[in-house]
């Protein structure tokens, strides 16, 4: 097939450069529902034929399951991606079924634990490279540390083990140049703006928190990119489904006043013949600090249907009318410049 072309922005003030659209691989280890491994690798492949040249993965999905899937595909494709993935969490293998209250619906037989020290770092890391099997991993991110995940007090020493050595793996990692790049992935802004207290980042991957639907990350955290020369991933682009037809939003289902909200914002796509999902995928964009969006397509049709919204052409008159109707944030930048 012919590739289309794809934007592509600096990571951070690294020499990495991905496309402005990336693939998430989370879906593909069978997030609420499950993905034939077949299907998976056939996405990821579908993604690197349509030009895609970021691919993210974790240990957490599916509790090794993404690893394995992608690394499948890569391997056969070396250098054609740029391929991130996480550490946080250590994984043992369990016999009979393990206790994973996840939203993984077909993890692999092993236990997680959260290790965000200097030997937690370094192993995971190690770990990683044998799922996937590869030696090569671009961006290395510290996942869902936060009181999002851990809530406030247990957040506090795993925080601590952050602070007194896995800064330092992460640095050393970076510098002696077996990743290219380090960052949190995370769905709470505020504690990026803690990471900013502890050292410089490269990228960092935030979920959820600059959408068409919401953009409390703009002030102070995106602003803070901006001066720190850090670049932002948007994952999540539709908020877990409201933004694409469902009725979930941050893996829940839709409050009210976010309902009627999006019903706002899709009465406005309407004015302009624009599928919402379009107008979501493509907002983000707007940011200067944003260098990628991720959604996370669970087969090649799915990914077919992204690629049509992220290439649609769509009118700046639909931006200027959400931010005349007070859908978007103040400060909000749209294309033309910041409002």
């Amino acid at each position: 097939m012919t590739a289309r072309t794809f934007e592509k922005r600096r990571v951070g003030q690294t020499d990495l450069e991905v496309t402005t659209l990336g693939l998430g691989g989370a879906t593909l280890a069978g997030s609420f529902s499950a993905v034939s491994a077949e299907q998976a690798r056939a996405t990821v492949a579908h993604a690197l034929d349509s030009g895609i040249t970021y691919v993210d993965t974790a240990p957490h999905y599916g509790a090794g399951r993404s690893e394995h899937l992608i690394g499948d595909v890569l391997r056969e494709r070396l250098g054609e991606a740029v391929l991130s993935t996480k550490v946080g969490r250590l994984f043992k293998g369990v016999r009979g079924e393990a206790d994973n209250k996840t939203e993984f619906v077909q993890p692999l037989p092993f236990q997680a634990r959260y290790d965000y020290s200097y030997d937690g770092v370094m192993r995971s890391f190690e770990d990683s490279q044998q799922r996937l099997g590869l030696s090569n991993i671009d961006i290395l991110y510290v996942h869902d540390i936060g009181a999002a995940t851990h809530g406030e007090e247990a957040n506090k020493p795993l925080w601590q083990q952050l602070v007194d050595g896995g800064y330092k793996a992460l640095r050393e990692l970076r510098d002696g140049g077996a990743v290219k790049a380090i960052g949190l992935g995370v769905n709470e802004w505020q504690v990026l703006m803690e990471a900013f207290a502890l050292g410089d980042w490269d990228v960092f991957l935030l979920a959820g928190r600059y959408t068409l639907l919401e953009q409390t990350s703009l002030d102070p955290f995106l602003s803070t990119c901006l001066s720190r020369g850090a670049s932002v991933v948007v994952g999540g682009p539709f908020n877990s489904g409201i933004l694409v037809g469902r009725s979930t939003f941050n893996y829940a289902k839709a409050p009210e006043e976010i309902v009627r909200k999006v019903r706002a914002i899709e009465a406005v796509c309407q004015e302009f013949a624009v599928p919402l999902p379009a107008a979501a995928l493509q907002f983000p964009l707007t940011h200067p600090a944003v260098c990628n969006v991720l959604p996370g397509p669970r087969s090649p049709q799915e990914l077919d249907e992204i690629l049509d919204w992220w290439f649609m052409d769509i009118p700046h008159e639909l931006w200027t009318r959400l931010e005349e109707k007070g859908l978007l944030a103040p400060g909000t930048p749209v294309p033309g410049g910041f409002s």
